[in-house]
């Protein structure tokens, strides 16, 4: 067992990491979602490892078994958006990380038009101006359902809602 304080590391990063071409289209991932830095795209990089990773198992289980868990996985995904309804395993190993990117809540609020930019939605979630469900959520990189999706909006007593208002009208 570890020591408690210190949490175990969510990512797995890169084996040749200053690589020319690792570093450009990282640092192009980096600017295009807002990412605070290198290890929250790491992240992204891990879940969608061990998604494609638990794809290629089912391809490997006998045809019997790997229909029930197919399911699981399929449905799992489909739930967070990964994938749309009648996806195979095959649409699984196709995903990229910038499916999963699209995915978290600092993206999802700047798409929806909340905020300017993915740097701006990721202050606004911060800062506490972003409502989920009725409730103020503050984590930037939390991936969203897509019942959850259309609950997103700015927090009523925020003053950014006066604001943003006053300039759409």
């Amino acid at each position: 067992m570890g020591d408690p304080k210190k949490p175990k590391k969510k990512y797995s990063s890169p084996k040749m990491p200053w690589r020319i071409d690792t570093l450009s289209s990282e640092l192009q991932l980096l600017g295009a979602y807002g990412l605070r830095n290198k290890r929250e795209l790491w992240k992204a990089k891990t879940i969608l490892s061990k998604i494609r990773g638990q794809a290629r198992l089912l391809l490997a289980m006998s045809e019997s078994e790997r229909k029930a868990r197919e399911g699981i996985l399929l449905r799992k995904l489909l739930r967070y958006g990964f994938v749309r309804e009648g996806s195979t395993l095959d649409d699984i190993l196709n995903l990229t990380v910038e499916d999963i990117l699209e995915r978290r809540l600092q993206t999802i609020v700047w798409r929806k038009g909340l905020a300017k930019s993915p740097y701006q939605a990721r202050q606004f979630i911060v800062h506490g101006h972003i409502v989920m469900k009725d409730r103020v959520v503050r984590r930037p990189g939390m991936f969203v359902m897509v019942d959850e999706e259309g609950s997103i909006r700015l927090r009523e007593d925020s003053p950014l809602k006066v604001v943003l208002e006053s300039q759409r009208g």
